[in-house]
């Protein structure tokens, strides 16, 4: 017995010594994909930067995006790639892609479409997150999602577009989709990047914010796999099943003939050994009322691995039955190799906005441990379906706080935490999965609840260091306004949408993914309004923003640090005064960066620094402890993830940054010589 275990962990040493030589991030100094590999790792094992030299980066070029469209752009969200000493990125409000000199951020070449009306109604409009890089060692090429939804294939040297891909280097995704859609006003776009494996382009689909639908029936978001040389339809995957495919009858009454939604708006992940597709799915038609489409409604809010040639279901795993929160799996499945209980495990985890880590083995879907069916309170709006249980994950624990508690409110003051309560006792709160209402002027006004649509962690998602096993994961402690409301003639047909009574059935105009991070003109999150401030103030306490290492090994954190300075508001309050307030975090979305010293992130919104500039901070933690090791000063705050590349002996990192009156840019930065 003792040799067979000695064997058996001597095989999962080899098993796993091969694993990371396979999947180790961004390879030969490179980034070739929007993840740095095909699983999302966002991690390169680049040295170069690190903590002696870290806060003494310079900028070694800036690259604006200004002129990249008809205005400039205060939302840029685009991560580039590196090849071969290029650039490669999208940017400005017409969706340019460009080609930079990647030591100088000289312009090489560009390339936009003019869509007109129908670039004018798309859906997802702006940069988008980027494109994707394709050889086969006598060809390159750039492919790329327009906000009017056609899948571009460019050279990768001059920019010209690919004669023989598609119709003239054009594949319009409104077409051959398996179902009717209007070509200028159809509801559908995507702002995620095409992922390519094995020369299968698989692209996802996205629709306006699902808060408030103008119609219960609306596009299907349906998954295709294209021939990265001819553009021709290799397969479809219906994430709402048709009948006679697995999940049809998860829909009752027929609710699939209508409903429509259920796309993959965020990045999909690739495991080219085992030639599998992992597709994160959005929430069905709409968000926070599920009314018209009873029943659990596969494949909504699911995670679902297909066949890489054939897009044949594979295995699924639905993380919210009949989701009313706007739960939509946000973020990209991350492909982790682990060891658990000395079994070697090829995982993926799965980042949500619910705060949950989900851990499955990615070739069976079992989960890695056990995920618990739990009894929900069921809500009491009429014509609502709910499901009697939720799937709980038992480890990791929940990375950030979930649903709203009195113990999460504001306690810098015992005056304050009183006023926080009285505000609350107009709402209805509860844990995780508690349902929306109904709004009502005498209350409750609406279930507030963090960890829902505009909280937990959105389309960043997390990164993973495929040496320790460590995966890290921003997110945020935002509250979301869960409350429904009949809508105004003529709106929708849909029975409710989302609303309060307040100020006269005011819409809320939804949060999260949907309206903060993918609509064309950002929407303020609920939490915004100031009947859900105290005196100014958040009405949570701290930290508002976070970044929590998991080991996957053991399903446990290890450690969490609240990111990002502390808002000026809350720092000059005079509410304040004389207390010692540690530093808060703040909320957004983050993306972060492993390196094989450090993890990297930057800070969302702006504050004044020590020396009176207003900006936003890059900075460094240490990979095992989370203690900060270095800051670089940035005039704008990160508004895209941040990637890294080796070119002629130095090392660089380059962020996204826009907003706060800022336009887009890209800043490159390296270790002064």
């Amino acid at each position: 017995m003792p040799g067979r275990a000695v064997r058996s962990a001597l095989l999962s040493i080899l098993f796993l010594a091969t694993l990371v030589l396979a999947q180790s991030g961004a390879q030969n100094g490179e980034w070739r994909n929007y993840g740095g590999d095909l699983g999302h790792t966002r991690y390169s094992a680049l040295d170069q930067i690190n903590a002696d030299n870290f806060s003494k980066l310079e900028v070694a070029w800036r690259f604006k995006t200004d002129n990249l469209g008809p205005r400039p752009e205060g939302n840029l969200e685009s991560t580039p790639l590196m090849v071969n000493g290029v650039l490669y990125t999208t940017g400005g409000t017409r969706r340019s892609v460009v080609a930079l000199d990647a030591g100088t951020g000289e312009l090489l070449w560009s390339h936009s479409e003019r869509e007109g009306a129908r670039g004018v109604a798309a859906p997802r409009q702006l940069s988008g997150r980027g494109l994707a890089y394709w050889a086969d060692g006598n060809e390159e090429r750039i492919l790329y999602v327009t906000p009017g939804y056609r899948l571009i294939a460019l050279d990768a040297k001059t920019g010209a577009l690919v004669p023989g891909f598609g119709t003239r280097g054009v594949v319009d995704l409104k077409l051959d989709d398996d179902q009717d859609i209007d070509l200028v006003n159809g509801e559908i776009g995507l702002h995620a990047t095409p992922i390519v494996a094995k020369d299968v382009v698989i692209i996802g689909a996205a629709h306006r914010t699902g808060a408030n639908p103008r119609s219960k029936t609306n596009v299907k978001g349906y998954i295709r796999g294209f021939d990265v040389r001819t553009g021709k339809r290799l397969w479809i995957f219906h994430t709402i099943p048709l009948p006679g495919e697995y999940g049809n009858e998860t829909w009752e009454q027929e609710s699939w003939t209508y409903t429509g939604n259920a796309g993959v708006w965020t990045q999909i992940s690739v495991d080219e050994e085992l030639e599998m597709v992992y597709l994160p799915i959005e929430s069905p038609t709409g968000d926070y009322y599920g009314g018209h489409r009873p029943g659990n409604g596969l494949f909504g809010e699911s995670l679902v691995a297909v066949d890489l040639r054939t897009g044949q279901r594979k295995w699924h795993y639905q993380l919210v039955h009949h989701g009313i929160w706007d739960l939509d799996i946000s973020a990209a499945p991350i492909l982790a190799d682990i060891v658990v209980n000395g079994r070697a495990i090829k995982a993926v985890a799965q980042p949500t906005k619910q705060a949950f880590l989900y851990v499955f083995d990615r070739a069976t879907g079992q989960p890695v441990w056990p995920i618990e069916e739990r009894p929900v309170e069921k809500g009491d709006v009429p014509g609502e379906w709910y499901s009697p249980t939720q799937p709980i994950p038992t480890k990791p624990p929940a990375y950030d706080r979930q649903g709203l508690l009195i113990s999460d409110l504001i306690d810098f003051t015992p005056a304050l935490r009183a006023e926080a309560e009285r505000i609350v006792s107009r709402y209805k709160i509860g844990p995780v999965y508690t349902p929306p209402v109904v709004s009502k002027l005498e209350g409750p006004i609406a279930t507030l609840a963090m960890a829902t649509a505009g909280g937990g962690t959105n389309w960043p998602g997390g990164s993973y260091d495929p040496e320790t096993h460590i995966l890290y994961v921003a997110s945020q402690s935002l509250i979301s306004t869960l409350g429904l409301v009949a809508p105004p003639p003529g709106f929708s047909d849909m029975n409710y949408i989302q609303g309060t009574a307040l100020a006269g059935a005011r819409l809320t105009g939804g949060s999260g993914s949907d309206a903060g991070a993918e609509s064309a003109t950002p929407a303020p999150a609920p939490a915004a309004d100031t009947s859900l401030t105290v005196q100014g103030l958040p009405l949570i306490k701290p930290p508002y923003g976070r970044i929590t290492a998991i080991d996957l090994n053991k399903g446990d954190i290890i450690w969490q640090i609240a990111h990002g300075e502390t808002p000026d508001n809350i720092r000059n309050h005079p509410a304040l005064r004389g207390l010692n307030i540690p530093r808060t975090g703040r909320p957004g979305l983050v993306g972060t960066l492993v390196t094989k010293t450090l993890v990297i992130a930057g800070e969302t919104g702006v504050f004044t620094t020590p020396n009176g500039r207003r900006g936003a901070m890059l900075r460094a933690y240490d990979k095992a402890n989370g203690k900060e090791l270095g800051a670089v000063y940035m005039p704008a705050p990160q508004s895209g993830s941040p990637m890294t590349y080796m070119l002629n002996g130095r090392q660089y990192i380059v962020v996204p940054i826009s907003g706060n009156g800022y336009f887009g840019e890209f800043m490159a930065l390296r270790v002064p010589r």
